[in-house]
């Protein structure tokens, strides 16, 4: 199956609002980083057995696991969760920065140090939320990923 259909199948599998909301962050993930390689993670491990929620992501960076291995991640993420939203975004090393940053004005959202995590899409103001995923693409690119 193709990423994009995997993308619809589990948007379409949330029940509402949360499909809805899920729509729109996808959207405005997309409108700030258009053409940006897709991914699909459905949270099971090499055996099959879940060890996380589905995952969608949108661009490419290089990841650098601790026994120095690298390999090909995404740069920001999304995911349902049983109370709400996750957005993840991958990379950032100052792990103050997004919570100092967009935290104050994001609206209901609990922002950790590369995490934003929030009930519904009502509760966040979206042009802030863009703001912080064109930093997460923009600080990548800078590194080198793409």
């Amino acid at each position: 199956m193709k990423v994009k259909d995997q993308i619809k199948n589990y948007i379409d599998s949330q029940p509402e609002p949360k499909r809805s909301d899920m729509e729109g962050l996808h959207r405005v993930i997309q409108e700030v980083m258009p053409g940006c390689k897709l991914w699909f993670l459905d949270g099971k491990n090499s055996e099959g057995k879940t060890v996380s929620n589905p995952n969608i992501g949108y661009g490419s960076r290089d990841h650098k696991y601790a026994d120095g291995i690298v390999s090909e991640f995404y740069q920001i993420g999304l995911s349902a969760n049983k109370t709400g939203i996750s957005v993840y975004i991958m990379g950032i090393e100052d792990k103050k920065y997004l919570a100092e940053t967009y935290g104050k004005d994001l609206g209901k959202a609990s922002v950790t140090g590369y995490c934003i995590k929030f009930k519904t899409l009502k509760d966040i103001n979206t042009d802030v939320f863009a703001a912080a995923i064109r930093f997460g693409f923009e600080a990548q690119n800078e590194k080198g990923g793409s």
